[in-house]
């Protein structure tokens, strides 16, 4: 068998009868809003519209029940609400505990190396 060099890629997210409820990507599009305190901006650096933002984060609000962003002022940009920080840090807690037992177990079954995927690695191959 070749050197194989795995780097395990997960997509988890939480969706009920009344719809998606979170996943990376929404995670991430809370994340840049609490930095780019825009939800315009948020959505650029995403790649998506603003109107497409704005549905997924209503969409997560209706379901939740709570708002996860509020207007910092008329007119101006967002902010996290303090259970939009706490969705936030719940699920990269959640996600990161589930990606070490997935890495943990691929290690334990598969013959070859299995790294976690991180942005800042390079491809595999390139790995010196």
């Amino acid at each position: 068998m070749q050197n194989i060099e795995a780097v395990q890629r997960l997509h988890l997210w939480l969706e009920t009868k009344d719809g998606m409820l979170l996943g990376l990507g929404r995670i991430q599009l809370l994340e840049l809003v609490e930095e780019l305190g825009s939800l315009n901006k948020a959505a650029a650096a995403m790649g998506m519209s603003y109107r497409a933002a704005w549905g997924r984060m209503k969409q997560t609000e209706t379901v939740i029940g709570d708002p996860l962003v509020e207007r910092t002022g008329p007119k101006k940009g967002f902010r996290l609400t303090p259970l939009g920080h706490e969705i936030v840090r719940m699920f990269r807690a959640w996600h990161s505990e589930v990606e070490a037992y997935a890495v943990e177990r691929a290690r334990s079954i598969f013959p070859w190396s299995t790294e976690p995927f991180s942005e800042d690695a390079p491809p595999p191959g390139e790995r010196s």
